[in-house]
């Protein structure tokens, strides 16, 4: 019996750290307000913890004696993990407005990147600052289309979205970037 709950153990250790990892992936979002949910993030806890499904259990054999748990585990973790990639790398189930949910803190990824790294080339700050830029209205862009499409549905013809055209955004720089350096606001 002390066996068996050893394996549920080991499942809520590995689940406890899926829902862990999947906090953890939104970290490295520039702002809380472009954290959303994201079909792809979801489907990398999954690659993740079948990954480490199997390496805890291979570096813990001796721990966990019953072969054919031990193999449900393994066989079971390899399906999850192809079925996940498969997800991941085909993005079957994302449409759009999940697309844009999940590009918004991959868009906010790049705003916190190319604000703080420590660039000292000219080019390159000009460059970084493009791209914040182009991201923050973007990321205007994809919350006014999310709404919009909630509200009226997909605009399927190019004379749909002529009656329903993006407005103009416009994405602008901080006057002081975190690192310190100034950002020349344009």
């Amino acid at each position: 019996m002390e066996s068996k709950s050893n394996y549920w153990k080991f499942g809520a250790m590995i689940g406890t750290s899926m829902i862990v990892m999947f906090g953890l992936m939104y970290l490295n979002t520039y702002a809380l307000e472009h954290v959303r949910w994201s079909e792809t993030r979801f489907y990398m806890t999954f690659i993740m913890g079948a990954g480490m499904a199997v390496v805890m259990l291979s570096f813990m054999l001796s721990m966990y004696k019953d072969s054919r748990i031990n193999l449900a585990i393994f066989g079971g973790s390899a399906l999850v993990f192809l079925l996940a990639l498969w997800l991941v790398r085909s993005q079957a189930t994302v449409e759009d407005r999940s697309y844009m949910k999940a590009m918004i803190p991959h868009h906010s990824i790049a705003i916190m990147t190319s604000e703080r790294a420590g660039i000292k080339d000219v080019r390159v700050r000009k460059l970084a600052d493009e791209i914040i830029k182009a991201q923050r209205r973007e990321i205007k862009e994809m919350d006014w289309l999310i709404r919009d499409i909630a509200t009226n549905g997909p605009a399927t013809t190019e004379a749909e979205a002529a009656a329903r055209p993006v407005p103009p955004f416009e994405g602008k720089l901080d006057p002081v970037v975190p690192s310190g350096s100034q950002v020349a606001e344009q």
